[in-house]
């Protein structure tokens, strides 16, 4: 009685360890990488920085507007003298004696300028910054990508270590009720001591084992927060649940992979980048017209001076107004060729950048060809582990039933322990490799972020 409370007790608990987990889906994990990871955070900032780029603030058709102030404060105090004149009366001539003439200067300027043609220069760069923008959006997905296969290969990493964990605590719990078996058979005489020490054996190994795969787990699920960026220690479960997306599909996939692929994606927008470059550099050959145009104020306070003989003249305030408008057209009529070469150079990086797309087309083609194969390759694999599980499990009942009559010795039956194990984690490592082989096709073919998983 008191061994079912206390068996009652330890379920108890670990349903409430369990529940206390939460179990992270895999639809989870995905909304939590691409909201929070680090990497695809700086991916999204890149792309905001192109976006600015390509605004109409970055482009060059808004006109150039300068305003400038300036202000002059000047004191002076002059003596003038006249040395040898004199008066009428015959007296010396009297100096001139200005204290504290104080002039001020004060002006302010609107200056406008305007390109109104530039040889089209203009329209081609922004054109090229706005397929620019569209290469930063190809290449944040190609970012969001590979940490959705770096997630999910980690993700299932501890898929797997949970369920080998799982396989390793049911062999410890045999390998301890043999401990039991060997115990209460040596007290009636029906073996010897080696029968308790062969059990003993086999759990301190079992136990090892355990405590290995715990340690591999937490060091996994840490590697998944990292990913998530959460905190280390977060504690959660995953969904050990696969499913594998129908042949048909993934053919379907490939057919239509030249035009969702994110590397090809990524060469054709270079190529119309290098298309606008050509058209950028041919400008140079146009002349460029242009428009200007100024308000201003001048505001000069001049200070008391002598010009005559005798005589201080006070100081004056003039104010202007001035406005001008203006036009101007510039041809570079020759540049010693500088313009030919910058065109020449446009279309041969245009003719690589041509040959470069071939060659990814037919890297990708290649790729997707073989990770078919190795998916197709490793499906297989995990079919023949599913049925050598079933074949080892239906072995080990057997085993089990013919130790317990005694009828094979506890080597043996450790044996056929030891291949049941084996089976149901080689089947656990074949179930998560044709799955992560699944997503690295999906990828190739550009329906990685397009399909339920």
């Amino acid at each position: 009685m008191v061994k079912f409370r206390l068996t009652c007790f330890l379920l108890s608990f670990s349903a409430l360890v369990v529940a206390q987990e939460n179990v992270l889906s895999k639809e989870e994990a995905v909304a939590k990488a691409l909201e929070s990871n680090f990497g695809i955070e700086i991916a999204k900032n890149q792309v905001d920085i192109a976006e600015n780029n390509a605004g109409i603030l970055n482009s060059g058709y808004l006109p150039t507007l300068t305003g400038t102030a300036g202000a002059n404060y000047n004191n002076l105090d002059s003596t003038t003298e006249y040395p040898g004149q004199f008066e009428d009366s015959g007296e010396p001539r009297a100096d001139i004696v200005i204290d504290d003439a104080e002039s001020q200067t004060y002006s302010s300027t609107l200056q406008l300028n305007y390109t109104l043609f530039d040889g089209l220069g203009r329209l081609y760069n922004y054109k090229k910054l706005k397929e620019q923008y569209r290469l930063s959006e190809l290449q944040a997905r190609e970012t969001i990508e590979n940490t959705m296969l770096q997630m999910f290969s980690v993700y299932f990493e501890v898929a797997r270590l949970t369920e080998n964990k799982n396989v390793q605590e049911k062999a410890l719990e045999i390998s301890k009720q043999r401990i039991t078996r060997a115990e209460y058979s040596f007290e009636y005489g029906q073996n010897t001591k080696l029968d308790i020490l062969n059990a003993q054996v086999d759990v301190t190994n079992d136990s090892i084992n355990l405590l290995n795969i715990e340690q591999q787990l937490a060091n996994a699920k840490r590697d998944l927060n990292v990913i998530l960026n959460q905190d280390l220690n977060e504690k959660f479960l995953v969904d050990t649940l696969i499913n594998f997306i129908p042949r048909i599909k993934l053919v379907e996939y490939m057919e239509k992979a030249m035009s969702n692929n994110v590397a090809i994606l990524q060469t054709e927008k270079n190529l119309q980048i290098n298309e606008y470059d050509i058209k950028v550099s041919k400008s140079g050959y146009l002349p460029t017209i242009g428009l200007s145009g100024s308000y201003g104020w001048n505001l000069n306070q001049s200070a008391p001076s002598s010009f005559i003989p005798g005589q201080i003249f006070p100081g004056t305030n003039r104010t202007n107004y001035n406005l001008a408008l203006g036009a101007s057209l510039t041809w570079n009529l020759f540049d010693g060729g500088s313009t030919t070469v910058r065109v020449k150079n446009a279309k041969i990086a245009y003719e690589n950048q041509e040959l470069l797309k071939k060659q990814v087309e037919l890297e990708v083609n290649r790729d997707m060809q073989n990770a078919m194969a190795i998916y197709e390759n490793m499906l297989k694999i995990y079919r023949i582990q599913e049925q050598n599980v079933i074949t080892n499990q239906n072995n080990f009942e057997r085993s089990k039933e013919q130790f317990e009559l005694g009828r094979i010795t506890s080597i043996e039956f450790r044996q056929a322990q030891i291949n049941l194990l084996n089976a149901q984690t080689n089947k656990n490592l074949a179930k998560y490799d044709a799955k992560l082989a699944e997503l690295q096709l999906l990828q190739l073919t550009g329906q990685l972020l397009n399909v339920e998983l």
